[in-house]
């Protein structure tokens, strides 16, 4: 039984609560204890969305720095992998997935967020990565998806001066995608995932797969991912399900099955 992860199902919607008070420092068995919720949303198929939500005051404030401030270099060499891909593990669930945040995503809790496809912050909320703060770099996978998502220059801009981005300047730089009062964070959340709770959920992972693979590779690469994905769809119920809906009532009012 997890401490301080849980996977909370509702609707269809499954909501990754970090429960590690004050801050959500995320320790190693947090880290952990994230894969595993991702792994279980991702093999559950009552999930068809997720949210990832560290509460009413903080998403998470970072590493716990404490456990790794005595660690040798060959120490954090043997860690660093699994560290890494779990902070990122949100990425490999195959749904549509956002995180929603209050108050701090700083460090690993901000790569934490960087995993999901889409951001809804509060606009109390400060996101950043402080590391070279500590002597340090972002090394949850900050470095790579934060300079994909905004851009070199500002994602150098971040990591180098370590300061504190709000939620007005995370919108406007694209980090985030949705601003709202800190106490609708969480409801505008739902209202997002709760849209593809009927939806084609394999046709939703193909799209997911394409365009995050695609970004991968070069374009003539990202076509034929495309290509293979495609094709693949007409394999499944939903294709035929959307296509002859579509023939016969017109756009929005196929019953998905998700097989």
């Amino acid at each position: 039984m997890a401490e301080f992860v849980t996977l909370e199902v509702s609707d269809g919607i499954g909501t990754i609560r970090l429960d590690r008070p004050p801050m959500n420092a995320l320790n190693r068995q947090v880290q952990e204890e994230i894969r595993a919720a991702a792994r279980e949303a991702t093999v559950r198929a009552d999930v068809k969305a997720v949210i990832v939500y560290g509460g009413e005051k903080v998403f998470a404030a970072g590493a716990d720095i404490k456990e790794m401030a005595d660690l040798s270099v060959a120490e954090m060499t043997d860690i660093i992998g699994d560290l890494q891909s779990a902070l990122g593990s949100i990425s490999e669930i195959p749904k549509p997935t956002v995180a929603a945040i209050t108050g701090y995503a700083l460090g690993g809790g901000l790569e934490v967020a960087l995993s999901a496809d889409r951001r809804i912050v509060g606009d109390n909320a400060k996101l950043g990565v402080p590391e070279i703060l500590l002597g340090i770099i972002p090394g949850g996978g900050g470095t790579q998806r934060l300079a994909r998502l905004v851009g070199p220059s500002r994602a150098k801009d971040m990591v180098f001066t370590g300061r504190f981005v709000g939620a007005d300047e995370a919108l406007a730089i694209g980090l985030v995608d949705q601003v709202v009062a800190p106490d609708e964070v969480y409801n505008a959340a739902r209202a997002w995932a709760a849209q593809f709770v009927g939806g084609a959920c394999r046709a939703l992972a193909a799209a997911k797969a394409a365009i995050d693979e695609g970004l991968d590779t070069d374009l003539g690469g990202g076509l034929k991912i495309e290509q293979h994905l495609f094709a693949a769809l007409f394999a499944t119920e939903d294709q035929k399900i959307g296509m002859a809906s579509f023939i016969e009532n017109g756009p929005g009012k196929a019953q998905f099955t998700g097989k």
